[in-house]
């Protein structure tokens, strides 16, 4: 049984687009670009330049659209540990600075001491 296609992004399928995909194809779900490294068979972030394929140029941003002609897409290249490590640093974020991470709001609103006393903490002044 072969696996179906995901988005490297958001994990979403991806069966409604058609093979091979177009550059300009992006993720219904998350509106990502799917033509990038990330979504590549030839992605290994341990090697060199993070691509196993010699003959490829270098990409320098992996999450970006590229005109590689070596793109091959992989079914493996969701890794859910990811989504779930970005979670949880937005929600350590939240949790320092209240429940907004936009620190604009807690100024506006007067409510700067709960701010205050995080930052003192995260810097060692309280």
């Amino acid at each position: 049984m072969t696996k179906s296609l995901l988005c490297w992004s958001c994990g979403a399928g991806l069966s409604e687009l058609s093979l091979p995909l177009s550059r300009q194809d992006q993720c219904p779900a998350c509106s990502n670009y799917l033509h990038v490294c990330r979504l590549c068979r030839h992605y290994d972030p341990l090697v060199a330049e993070a691509c196993t394929e010699d003959d490829a140029e270098e990409v320098k941003e992996k999450e970006r659209l590229n005109f590689c002609d070596y793109f091959s897409p992989d079914e493996n290249a969701y890794d859910p540990a990811q989504g779930q490590v970005a979670s949880q640093a937005q929600e350590d974020l939240a949790a320092l600075f209240g429940d907004s991470v936009d620190g604009d709001d807690a100024i506006a609103s007067g409510d700067t001491d709960d701010s205050q006393t995080a930052a003192n903490k995260l810097f060692g002044d309280g």
